[in-house]
């Protein structure tokens, strides 16, 4: 089943192969680039004048803005510091770039505007926010994500970044893998953002932030590949745990997440009181313990021992495989098809 789901059809079994070939269609689109140059007093009127209260985020490469138009659009302006670029053709460089890169899983460029001292991204709007949010700042008022939701959501980040590096030609550094950088759309299918944006981390230790950093990455010019698959382990310990990467208000030994339960991903006994309360226990073991077992070597202190994004791919797909093989199908549908189908 592909990481985006077709409307609603008569469920009816799939081979291994066939939900392998649905997931890899997803790859690269084929559709033509076509963005729209927004005047920057267009943006400035659709974001109440780039108002605070309009503030998505911000990060190492400029703050993120909702955008809203009359007709009922909503899309995502990212505006850059102005001195970020020397000027409209190098704007237009990382304009024509980052519209090459066409994956159902990463955050769609539809638009930009390149003025003198205004230069900005538009992206499509993701209403559930970032993957960061939903699992830290939730409310009691929000639904936790279930098992099927999480690993789906490994899967087709993980699909995101093969793409990057082994589709991609020459390869595409993220430089910025997070779970603030996941965003998450109406069916909670997720999106990677901020890609073709690495030239800007010249120290990714710096913009990555506290626990997301590979070893390796206290020397800048020692930033790899497997750099990434470091930082996309750790969101998986994210999604399994339901903790943040790093947690000032945790006692001394549990403040980093990667040192803190990396020792115990392989103790079938401590997984489950490492696993997200959140979960209510409601997930199937031995895909809890594969999962655990995927993370383990994303977050290897050598980056040569680190599997490669495709490796990482195909170890979710067995995950997924042996979820749904236990509980049929309908785990893993998306929101809008699985309303009346209990938790995994």
């Amino acid at each position: 089943m592909g990481c985006k789901t077709p409307p609603a059809v008569p469920r009816k079994s799939m081979s291994d192969n066939e939900f392998e070939n649905k997931l890899n269609h997803s790859r690269r689109s084929t559709d033509p680039i076509s963005l729209m140059n927004h005047s920057s007093s267009d943006l400035q009127a659709a974001t109440g004048n780039f108002s605070s209260n309009r503030q998505l985020g911000q990060g190492t490469t400029g703050c993120v803005f909702r955008a809203k138009y009359a007709d009922g659009r909503v899309l995502a302006v990212k505006k850059f510091d102005p001195l970020s670029f020397s000027g409209s053709s190098d704007f237009m460089d990382t304009v024509n770039g980052i519209a090459k890169l066409r994956h159902t899983n990463i955050s769609e460029l539809v638009g930009y505007c390149s003025e003198p001292g205004h230069y900005m991204l538009v992206y499509d709007y993701h209403m559930n926010g970032s993957l960061y949010d939903f699992l830290h700042l939730s409310d009691d008022y929000s639904r936790p994500l279930t098992w099927d939701t999480r690993v789906r959501i490994a899967a087709c980040t993980a699909h995101a970044l093969e793409y990057l590096h082994e589709v991609c030609s020459p390869p595409v550094l993220h430089k910025n893998i997070k779970s603030s950088n996941v965003l998450l759309d109406a069916d909670l299918n997720p999106h990677l953002s901020d890609c073709g944006l690495s030239f800007f981390y010249e120290d990714a230790s710096e913009n990555l932030g506290p626990g997301y950093s590979a070893p390796e990455c206290s020397r800048p010019s020692a930033y790899v590949m497997k750099s990434d698959v470091y930082s996309f382990g750790v969101i998986m310990l994210e999604l399994l745990t339901g903790r943040k990467p790093y947690d000032s208000s945790k006692p001394r030994t549990e403040q980093c997440l990667v040192k803190y339960v990396a020792p115990q991903l392989h103790d079938s006994d401590a997984l489950g009181s490492l696993a997200d309360p959140a979960l209510r226990g409601l997930y199937p073991p031995k895909a809890l313990s594969r999962f655990a077992d995927c993370i383990a070597l994303c977050v290897q202190a050598d980056p040569e021992f680190r599997p490669s994004m495709s490796e990482v791919v195909q170890s979710l797909l067995r995950c997924v495989q042996r979820t749904i093989s236990n509980r049929g199908m309908a785990g893993y549908l998306s929101n809008s098809q699985r309303s009346d189908i209990s938790d995994w």
